[in-house]
C-alpha cells in the first residue's frame, strides 16, 4: 500500500472487512464491545491489542478505518478522529501544553483558532506570541529554546496568506519545537505537510473530507506515538472522539475527494483569473500569479486550491453583491460541493475588534468564495451579475 497513489489509498486504505465480506464498509454502531471472559477484560484494559476496542470513546472499528485512511493519505503513521475540526484544534494543542509553556503562532487565523489560543491557552498558563505568518524574520525573532509549540494554517483562513512549512518547521525545530500546521484549506489532495516538516496535521473533516455538508468531524494525524501516547490519553478522557456513522460518512467522503477537490482547484482558477482580468474587484487566489505567496503555493502544493476572496470595497457592497447570487449560497462552511459565498467580518470573525480585523486584511468589503462542484462558467456568470 505504501507505493499506491493518493487516489488509490483513499479508496482502499484501512479497511476492516467482517466476517460477511462486504464491499462497502460496515458502520459498527456500537458504544461498547463484548469479552468472553472476565480475565478476558481485565487483559484489554491492560493492554488493547491492535484490533481491539474497549468502549466508543476510546476507538471503533469504523473510526479505525477513518483514522487509517486519512493517516494513509497525509503519510502520517496514525490518526486520531474527533468530533469536530475544533475538536482536534484544541486536542492536538492542550494535549501537548501546560502552564508555563510558550507558543508561536501565525496571527492570521480561524476566528475559533484565535479564540482557543488567545482566550482558552492563556487562561491556563500558556504565554501565546502571535507573529506575521508570511514574515520569516518574525518567526525567526519569537521562537525561544522554551518554545514548546509552533502552530499555524497552511493557507490562512479568509485572507488566503501562504506560509512557507520548510522554513517555519526549520526554525521550530532547530529550538525543539513541535510543528502543528492546520491543513485545511490545502486539503489531503494537494498537501505535502509532512515531507516539508510538519509534526502534527490538523484537519476539519466537515470541510473537503465529507465535502457535501453532512456531519462535523475532525482529525489529527501525526507519529503513533505522539498520537497513541499524547493526543488520545486527553481526547478519549474529554470525550472529543468522532461517532462511528460520521466516521463512515468520512470513509466514503474520501473516496471521492480527490476527484471533487480537483475539480474544485479548475473552477477556482478559472473564476478567478476571470474575475481579476475584469478589475471589477479585487481578488486575492494563491493560484494567481499577483498572490504574494504564489511561487510558494505552486511548489508547496501544486495548486491554489478552492476557496478565493474578493473585496467588494465596503459592507454596503458586499451585503448588495451577496444578496444577489444566485447560484452561491450565504453560508459559512467552505469546501462543499455547492459553491459558499461568506461575508467573514460579520461571520465567522464578527467577534474580532476592527482594528484587529483590519491588521488582518478582514476588511468590511472581503466576501470568502468556496467553490463547489458546479460549472465554472455558471458561476462566473452568477458572480459577474451579482457585482454589476
Amino acid at each position: 500500500m505504501t507505493n499506491w497513489n493518493k487516489r488509490t489509498k483513499a479508496v482502499h486504505a484501512g479497511i476492516r472487512r467482517s466476517q460477511y465480506g462486504e464491499v462497502s464498509e460496515a458502520i459498527f454502531m456500537t458504544q461498547g464491545f463484548v469479552y468472553d471472559t472476565a480475565e478476558a477484560a481485565e487483559a484489554r484494559f491492560i493492554k488493547t491489542g491492535e484490533d481491539e476496542f474497549i468502549y466508543a470513546r476510546y476507538g471503533n472499528p469504523t473510526v479505525a478505518m477513518f483514522e487509517d485512511r486519512i493517516a494513509a493519505l497525509e503519510g502520517t503513521e496514525d490518526g486520531f478522529a474527533t468530533a469536530s475540526g475544533m475538536a482536534a484544534v484544541h486536542g492536538a494543542l492542550v494535549s501537548m501544553l501546560k502552564a508555563g509553556d510558550h507558543v508561536v503562532s501565525a496571527r492570521a487565523l480561524f476566528g475559533s483558532c484565535l479564540y482557543i489560543l488567545e482566550e482558552v491557552l492563556t487562561r491556563y498558563g500558556v504565554e501565546v506570541t502571535f507573529v506575521d505568518g508570511t514574515d520569516l524574520d518574525a518567526w525567526k525573532a519569537a521562537i525561544r529554546p522554551d518554545t514548546k509549540v509552533v502552530f499555524f494554517e497552511s493557507i490562512s483562513n479568509p485572507t488566503l496568506e501562504v506560509v512557507d512549512i520548510k522554513a517555519v518547521s526549520d526554525l521550530a525545530h532547530a529550538q525543539g519545537a513541535i510543528v502543528v500546521v492546520d491543513n485545511v484549506f490545502s486539503t489531503p489532495v494537494f498537501s505535502d505537510a509532512v515531507s516539508l516538516g510538519a509534526d502534527v496535521i490538523v484537519y476539519s473533516a466537515t470541510k473537503h473530507i465529507d465535502g457535501q455538508g453532512r456531519a462535523l468531524g475532525g482529525v489529527i494525524l501525526g507519529t503513533r506515538e505522539m498520537i497513541r501516547g499524547v493526543v488520545e490519553p486527553f481526547m478519549k478522557h474529554t470525550g472529543g472522539s468522532m461517532s462511528p456513522f460520521t466516521a463512515w460518512l468520512m470513509v466514503k467522503g474520501l473516496e471521492t475527494m480527490d476527484l471533487r477537490v480537483r475539480a474544485q482547484a479548475a473552477s477556482a482558477l478559472h473564476v478567478a483569473s476571470r474575475l481579476a482580468a475584469g478589475g471589477q474587484v479585487r481578488v486575492i487566489y494563491p493560484g494567481l500569479s499577483d498572490h504574494p505567496q504564489h511561487a510558494l503555493t505552486m511548489a508547496q502544493m501544486g495548486s491554489g486550491g478552492t476557496v478565493l476572496a474578493i473585496d467588494a470595497g465596503s459592507k454596503e457592497a458586499a451585503f448588495a453583491l451577496l444578496n444577489k447570487l444566485e447560484i452561491f449560497t450565504i453560508s459559512n462552511n467552505l469546501g462543499d460541493a455547492k459553491s459558499i459565498a461568506t461575508h467573514p467580518a460579520t461571520t465567522t470573525h464578527q467577534r474580532l475588534p476592527d482594528d484587529v480585523k483590519q491588521n488582518l486584511g478582514i476588511t468590511p468589503g472581503l466576501i470568502r468564495l468556496s467553490i463547489g462542484l458546479e460549472d465554472g462558467d455558471d458561476l462566473l456568470d452568477d458572480l459577474r451579475a451579482a457585482i454589476g
